[in-house]
C-alpha cells in the first residue's frame, strides 16, 4: 500500500514537472523573449518572470541576450578627404532592441547574420565618413585639431540611420576607433606634411612675437619720449623761474653795488664756517677783511 502510495506521489510529481516544461517558460533579467503562434511572431516579453505558453507546435519561444555585444571590423584601408590613405579598425557595441523584428529579419534570430549586416553597414559608414574628412582631423601635432569624437559619432549616426531605416531590431550603444596607422608608402609624405604644418606654426608664432615686440618697444619708446618732455618742459619753467628771481636780486644790486658786495662776503664766510670751526685768516684779504671793522670784544666772543 504504501509502495503504491510512493509511485503515485512520484508520478503525479514528473507529471506536474513535465506539465511546467511544457505549458510555461521562464525569461531571465538579461533576456528578451519572442512568442510565435503557428510560426507568426505575436509579441516581445522583455520582462523578466515565469509566463505560460500553448505546447509546439501551436506556440514556440525563441531568447535572444539582452545585453551589450561587441565587435571589431578588419583593419582595412580608407582615403581622407585631402586623398591620403590610413588604415583603421572599429570597434562597436550594439543591442537587441526589439526580438520580434530581430526574428522576422534575420532567420531564427541568427545573430552571426546581424553580425555581418553591421559589418557591412559599417564599412560603408566609415568609407564615407572618413572620406569627408582631412588627415589633419586623424593625425596632427595640434591637439585641438584632433577629431576623433566628431568622426566617431558621425560614422555611430550613420550606422544607426541605416538600421533605423531597414528596422532591423537593432540598437548601436558604442562605437570608437581601435587603431589607426598609415601605409609605409604614405608614412614619410605624411611626416613631411606634419613638420611643414610645423615650420608654419613657428613662423606665424615667430611672426606674432614680432608684432608685438614691435608694439612694447613702440610704446615704451613713446612713453620715453613723453616723460623727456614733460622732464624738459618742467626744466624749463624752474630755469625761467630761476632766471626771473635773479634778474630781480641783479637789479637790486645794480642799485646798491656795496650792499651786493657785502652780502657776497657772508655768503663766503658761510661756505666756510661750520660748527665748532676755527679760522686762521689774514683780515687785509677779502672777505675777512670786514673783521677789522669789528670791536675787539666781538672777535673775542
Amino acid at each position: 500500500m504504501k509502495r503504491n502510495l510512493v509511485t503515485t506521489i512520484v508520478a503525479a510529481a514528473l507529471i506536474v514537472i513535465f506539465a511546467m516544461l511544457l505549458f510555461s517558460f521562464q525569461v531571465r533579467q538579461s533576456e528578451v523573449a519572442v512568442v510565435t503562434t503557428f510560426g507568426k511572431p505575436v509579441g516581445n516579453i522583455t520582462e523578466p518572470n515565469l509566463y505560460f505558453k500553448w505546447p509546439w507546435p501551436i506556440q514556440k519561444i525563441y531568447k535572444f541576450d539582452n545585453r551589450v555585444q561587441n565587435f571589431e571590423d578588419r583593419f582595412s584601408e580608407n582615403q581622407t578627404r585631402d586623398q591620403i590613405t590610413i588604415l583603421t579598425s572599429v570597434y562597436i557595441g550594439w543591442r537587441i532592441s526589439d526580438g520580434q523584428r530581430f526574428l522576422q529579419v534575420f532567420k531564427n534570430g541568427s545573430v552571426p547574420a546581424a553580425q555581418q549586416m553591421l559589418e557591412v553597414m559599417l564599412r560603408s559608414a566609415k568609407n564615407a565618413v572618413i572620406a569627408s574628412n582631412e588627415l589633419s582631423g586623424f593625425v596632427n601635432s595640434d591637439p585641438q585639431q584632433l577629431k576623433f569624437e566628431e568622426i566617431e559619432n558621425k560614422i555611430k549616426m550613420a550606422v544607426q540611420t541605416q538600421l533605423s531605416t531597414n528596422n532591423v531590431g537593432i540598437n548601436i550603444e558604442f562605437l570608437g576607433f581601435k587603431k589607426i596607422g598609415l601605409p609605409e608608402s604614405v608614412t614619410q609624405t605624411v611626416f613631411d606634411r606634419m613638420k611643414s604644418e610645423r615650420q608654419s606654426i613657428i613662423v606665424a608664432n615667430q611672426s606674432l612675437g614680432d608684432s608685438e615686440a614691435m608694439k612694447i618697444k613702440s610704446t615704451a619708446e613713446r612713453q620715453a619720449a613723453e616723460t623727456i618732455s614733460k622732464a624738459s618742459a618742467e626744466a624749463i619753467q624752474i630755469r625761467a623761474a630761476g632766471e626771473a628771481e635773479a634778474a630781480k636780486t641783479f637789479a637790486i644790486f645794480q642799485q646798491n653795488p656795496e650792499l651786493a658786495n657785502f652780502l657776497l662776503r657772508i655768503d663766503a664766510w658761510k661756505q666756510s664756517l661750520n660748527q665748532h670751526s676755527t679760522l686762521i685768516f689774514d683780515e687785509r684779504y677779502p672777505p675777512f677783511d670786514l673783521f677789522k671793522y669789528l670791536p675787539t670784544n666781538s672777535m673775542t666772543k
